[in-house]
């Protein structure tokens, strides 16, 4: 039997507010940066979900105490004691489907001095990995092979100028940099072309959280020799799970009240996403919390998503209930992440009825009517899943294997309804 979800437009309210939970690359960073750290760190308002629990679960196995707490009112709060710099020793490592894991766990443990064997989940082995272990091994790493599973033996990292391929995805080059401090000597990271470059804002606010500068200069990203520290971090409420409330929103001519979001103060990048639904015609306010109300109908708009190529495929499931086409752009490396997710969308909105066109780097939707109940592969990919639940707001769709949103909300089909859709459980044969 496999599982599904249906999901289908019910009587949205007028008003509604959610607060999203914290976000998975900001809590992966500071897991890291924490379980590094020399003393305790308290992390406020963690996600808790597969891909952080992956991290705390290999933090552990390093040698670092990661406790997962809850206050009575119900405010997460993780207290992890760190190691007090790069590991030492052997460990068998899983990464499970999480790229932050992988991609940031290999530097630090090429810094450290050990044997390790790390492997992960198929769809995580399929992913590259080839720039990050190119940099490893320019600075000393001994690694066996070239994707998950693989092996590292560690002697440290000789630090110096590096270079670095971060345009396929800007992970490579964050991992490199987290690892960087804990090096022989002062390291500067020299790269081109760089895919996603407000997660690497992230990296570097995560690092000076925790004791460390980051210095940019022409040459590329200098860092010192150096450690972190134990610190109180607050993890900001996920941009990218914002996505799918605010897509609601647009698509149903309502108003949601985003708690603790704010565009002014946020750098991750896939907040965005609110500018390009206000050129779609919705109105959006800024305070202490982030408010948006859709229109009547949307507008079509041509966009760029270079900087928040997480979210398109919402962009691109608003799209179908506009007045023209969009087209949205700069989201080639979005076919390397869980799925190929350019065809992954394009097929989905297909299936669906609705006219595609797509290309290496592109993809234009064309407004329609949906066909109803139609039932919708995940591809393995969360986002997928949580994308296609904003078609679901105004035509019943069926989701297949709708579990793999616990990659990065597993409550999501439990809080999808404060948006007015209705949410089944259903099992069919495979």
């Amino acid at each position: 039997m496999s599982r599904l979800a249906r999901v289908s437009p019910g009587k949205p309210p007028a008003h509604w507010q959610v607060r999203v939970p914290g976000s998975k690359s900001i809590t992966n960073r500071a897991l890291l940066l924490a379980g590094a750290a020399v003393g305790e760190s308290t992390l406020v308002r963690p996600l808790r979900s597969d891909d952080t629990e992956v991290m705390a679960t290999a933090l552990r196995a390093l040698g670092a105490h990661v406790e997962e707490l809850q206050d009575v009112d119900g405010l997460e709060r993780w207290v992890v004691h760190g190691i007090g710099g790069a590991p030492r020793g052997d460990a068998e490592l899983y990464c499970g489907m999480a790229g932050t894991v992988g991609r940031f766990l290999l530097p630090l443990l090429a810094a450290g001095e050990g044997h390790f064997a790390v492997d992960a989940h198929p769809q995580l082995r399929r992913r590259p990995l080839g720039p990050v272990l190119a940099a490893l091994r320019s600075q000393g790493a001994k690694i066996d092979g070239e994707a998950f599973p693989l092996t590292l033996v560690a002697s440290g990292l000789a630090g110096g100028t590096v270079a670095v391929d971060a345009s396929v995805s800007s992970q490579f080059l964050s991992g490199l940099l987290m690892a960087a401090p804990l090096a022989r000597q002062e390291t500067t990271l020299a790269f081109g072309a760089l895919v996603s470059a407000p997660y690497l804002r992230l990296t570097v606010d995560a690092m000076r959280a925790f004791g460390v500068d980051v210095s940019v200069r022409a040459d590329g990203l200098h860092v010192q020799r150096g450690h972190y520290r134990g610190s109180r971090f607050n993890v900001e409420p996920d941009a990218s799970t914002a996505s799918y409330f605010l897509a609601a929103a647009a698509v149903t001519g309502t108003t949601v009240r985003l708690l603790g979001l704010d565009r002014r103060g946020t750098a991750q990048g896939d907040i965005e996403l609110a500018d390009f639904l206000a050129q779609m015609g919705c109105e959006v306010r800024d305070g202490d919390a982030l408010e948006l109300s859709g229109p009547n109908r949307l507008r079509g708009v041509h966009v760029n998503m270079g900087n928040s190529s997480d979210v398109f495929m919402t962009l691109a499931c608003a799209a179908v209930f506009a007045d023209g086409p969009t087209t949205i752009e700069g989201i080639g490396h979005a076919r390397v992440k869980e799925s190929d997710r350019i065809a992954a969308c394009a097929e989905n909105l297909r299936r669906l009825g609705i006219e595609v066109e797509e290309g290496s780097d592109f993809l234009r939707v064309h407004p329609g009517v949906p066909l109803t109940d139609v039932r919708l592969p995940t591809f393995e990919d969360h986002r997928i899943a949580m994308a296609f639940s904003v078609i679901g707001t105004r035509v019943p769709v069926v989701l297949e294997e709708p579990t793999v949103v616990a990659k990065t909300f597993p409550d999501f089909f439990d809080v999808w309804p404060v948006t007015g859709a209705r949410v089944e459980s259903l099992e069919a044969a495979s």
